[in-house]
């Protein structure tokens, strides 16, 4: 939102209340409060009239500063807050004439006392700052202070609290969700707000009111309801964000490093837990609005058999329920006359079992009027049911913030794993409306982002009940600050074609920048039916995502409908993944651990690296593979290498770094290329994304440099570390150390030494 008409002046109306000074700070050991006026108090009479502002400090941890600025303190607090972990850690204050200095560990924040500025350090480094003016109560309707209408709700219109913090030359800005736009958010408006637009539009279905720099740090904005943020927009050397209301709340957490960014954010909002090996494999669909019954899902599901593709989750899409009536949680008799023994057999097949469902109960349904008597829906002011007829004709949507609607929605989800479904597909959330009233008096214009938490959250501990910790997951669409716990997320409907290839990977990687760790898309795009030729390019790309999954609306999504080399490709690439697990499943490990993300933007991995800020078109999957999907129909790869030697994986053509490479790649074939210094263990299976990762497996070590220790592990599918290795070159030799039982084998790629196979624990050993 906007509220100046240049660089000097405010909107016709507008006016603006900035702390013009310290008048007195309130010290503790773990908080600073300041009472700060908008205007110079140069006498006593100065105190008689006018605004202040008063601004909290304090630290939920070390290394990341809270500032909350409110205006009027006695408006009620209207829920819902973001769950964070804000343990309010010790502060190291000093004080003097001139300024007032909050440190927490290198994060120190000067505040100076007259013409307020707030400036954040690292150090002795400014990384950004509020100056005077910048930080702000904003009134639109502004007729002077007799005449003022204080706003007492979050969706007030006439009133709002602003911060500008300033972007210096060459700083970028990532995240705030999963946006199509384009990857840097310098130039762009952003309302955080979810709404279900595709993804081919500036909307989105995950809004997330955080981002981060490329001068290591991130801010995030506690504040569930909609958060306009101006990114170098309105005054194109600032991020300015605003929220309605009198209270501003927000975090900035130091790095020095992207990743340190991401790790103390996710800390604070909540990591992604460890995810089951099993949904590293591969997903099928039966897709939209196809026809299918128990005899067309087999067809798939022997069909990926036959030709040697290895499925591992079988999708059932909303029509697994009857028309008109979803979500009512009941298998539809006229196509699945017996659901418990046809998942009875997928299990037999070795499948896990997915299954669709949204928040939405439509009229018809045979739960609507169980849910209705009850109280279990959103109501109008009235006291009626919330209404309308825009997915499902007369759906009502579930209350969330009923203890008992959602015990309720969870009892019919868990007679569906009782049957044998291993998971849900919670698609939608994003619709949710304002003129509604919530079981715990929530602000629905707050709860609309909101909503989708409570919606995820609840599925997610049925799941985690039934299947343990460490067996739970979901296919999630919509999401908030937070919902990074409840894993993983798919981009959402985009088209078949490349140019939604693309804005899906932008999404991806702006969501992961969100502190997202996992993600997913539609492999082929969701509307209408990609060529063979996309369709065979997209298999490569899907496949070397975190989680990749088949689906589509109008068709199905099985490889044979398209060509025959089509099979080809999602059976050599399915297969890559699976013996690339025991690398991708400790990727995976240090997601859960640290909150670093799997997919990882370049200028995520290699900040430094000038020309890493604007690449949008490949990614780094876990720490050590670079992948650039192919984004047309004559097969030309165009990526970047930073520095170094990076190696072919496929080939193990070894290239220079810093450079620029265009090249024909055939549909067998895409970038993949290791980071130098590199260990991939690829495992002794590729039939299965679930095996003894490290019994058997290959260590290939590549571009090894003279003195340098390269180092990985192996952790187990229970999440447990079951083997370790450092390979040291020197003097032109490696030297092997290895923690475990297992037997594997160590390869030197590029080299003409020859394969060595070593079994249990090695404390040194010379590899010539």
């Amino acid at each position: 939102m906007r509220f100046n008409n240049g660089c000097w002046i405010m909107k016709e109306g507008t006016e603006k209340f900035s702390p013009m000074e310290v008048h007195f700070a309130r010290i503790s050991d773990d908080k600073v409060v300041i009472c700060a006026p908008t205007h110079l108090i140069n006498h006593r009479g100065d105190t008689l009239g006018g605004a202040n502002l008063y601004i909290e400090v304090t630290s939920p941890m070390e290394e990341v500063l809270r500032v909350r600025t409110y205006h009027h303190k006695g408006i009620k607090k209207y829920g819902p807050d973001f769950e964070v972990n804000d343990k309010t850690a010790k502060l190291s204050v000093e004080e003097n004439d001139e300024k007032l200095t909050v440190s927490s560990g290198k994060l120190r924040l000067e505040i100076t006392k007259k013409y307020t500025r707030l400036s954040f350090f690292r150090g002795n480094e400014l990384i950004t700052e509020s100056a005077n003016g910048s930080l702000a109560l904003i009134k639109t309707d502004w007729k002077g202070t007799a005449y003022d209408k204080t706003a007492y709700k979050p969706d007030s219109d006439t009133t709002f609290m602003r911060e500008m913090l300033s972007i210096d030359v060459n700083e970028f800005i990532y995240g705030l969700g999963e946006r199509f736009t384009a990857f840097i958010k310098n130039g762009q408006a952003v309302d955080i707000w979810n709404e279900d637009g595709g993804t081919s539009s500036y909307q989105s279905y995950k809004n997330i009111p955080f981002y981060i720099s490329n001068r290591g740090y991130g801010v995030f904005v506690d504040h569930p309801e909609k958060v306009s943020f101006e990114v170098a927009t309105e005054v194109v050397t600032k991020v300015q964000f605003s929220v309605p209301g009198e209270e501003l709340d927000f975090y900035l957490f130091n790095g020095p490093d992207m990743k340190s960014v991401l790790s103390r954010y996710t800390a604070l909002t909540g990591r992604p837990p460890r995810l089951p090996a099993w949904s590293f494999g591969l997903w099928l669909s039966t897709s939209f609005t196809t026809n299918y019954d128990e005899k067309t899902v087999m067809s798939f599901v022997d069909g990926m058999k036959e030709r040697g593709i290895p499925l591992k989750v079988f999708h059932f899409d909303c029509f697994w329920m009857r028309e008109f009536a979803w979500t009512n949680f009941i298998w539809d008799p006229k196509v699945f006359p017996d659901p418990a023994g046809m998942i009875k057999r997928l299990h037999e097949r070795g499948l896990k079992v997915c299954v669709w469902i949204n928040p939405y109960i439509g009229q018809d349904a045979e739960v609507f009027d169980e849910g209705m008597e009850h109280g279990y829906f959103i109501k109008r002011e009235d006291g009626s049911t919330w209404q309308w007829d825009m997915w499902q004709p007369g759906m009502a949507i579930v209350d969330f913030t009923n203890p008992e609607a959602t015990r309720w929605y969870q009892k019919k989800l868990e007679a569906l794993m009782d049957m044998g479904v291993d998971c849900f597909k919670t698609d939608f959330g994003e619709r949710i409306p304002t003129d509604c009233v919530y079981a715990d008096g929530s602000d629905p214009t707050k709860m609309h982002n909101y909503y989708t938490y409570l919606y995820n959250k609840a599925v997610y501990e049925v799941i985690e009940k039934k299947k343990g910790k460490g067996e739970a997951i979901l296919f999630a669409r919509s999401a908030t600050a937070g919902g990074q716990k409840f894993p993983v997320h798919w981009g959402g409907d985009c088209w078949s074609d490349y140019v939604s290839m693309e804005e899906s990977l932008r999404g991806g990687l702006s969501l992961a920048m969100s502190g997202f760790g996992f993600w997913s898309h539609d492999i082929g795009g969701f509307e209408d039916k990609s060529t063979a030729d996309v369709y065979k390019r997209w298999c490569a790309f899907g496949l070397l995502s975190t989680h990749s999954r088949l689906h589509g609306s109008t068709s199905y999504r099985v490889p044979w409908n398209y060509d025959d080399e089509a099979v080809e490709v999602v059976k050599k690439f399915t297969k890559l993944k699976a013996s690339l697990m025991p690398y991708l499943y400790r990727n995976a490990i240090d997601t859960w651990k640290t909150g670093v993300p799997m997919l990882r933007s370049m200028v995520l991995e290699f900040t430094e690296d000038m020309t890493a800020p604007y690449l949008d078109k490949q990614y780094m999957l876990g720490d050590s593979l670079l992948v650039a999907p192919i984004f047309n129909n004559k097969g030309i790869a165009r990526y970047y290498l930073p520095n170094g030697q990076w190696t072919n994986f496929f080939t193990g053509e070894v290239r220079e770094g810093g450079k620029w490479y265009e090249e024909y790649h055939d549909y067998m074939s895409i970038p993949l290329f290791v980071r130098p210094g590199a260990i991939i263990p690829v495992g002794a299976c590729d039939t299965d994304p679930v095996y003894d990762y490290a019994e058997g497996v290959a260590y290939k070590v590549y571009a090894l440099s003279e003195g340098e220790t390269a180092r990985t592990m192996i952790f187990g599918t229970d999440g447990n570390p079951e083997d370790e290795i450092w390979i040291t070159k020197k003097d032109g030799k490696y030297e092997v150390e290895k923690r475990g039982p297992s037997t594997c084998k160590i390869e030197i790629v590029g080299s003409d030494i020859d394969i060595m196979e070593v079994s249990g624990d090695v404390t040194r050993k010379i590899l010539c």
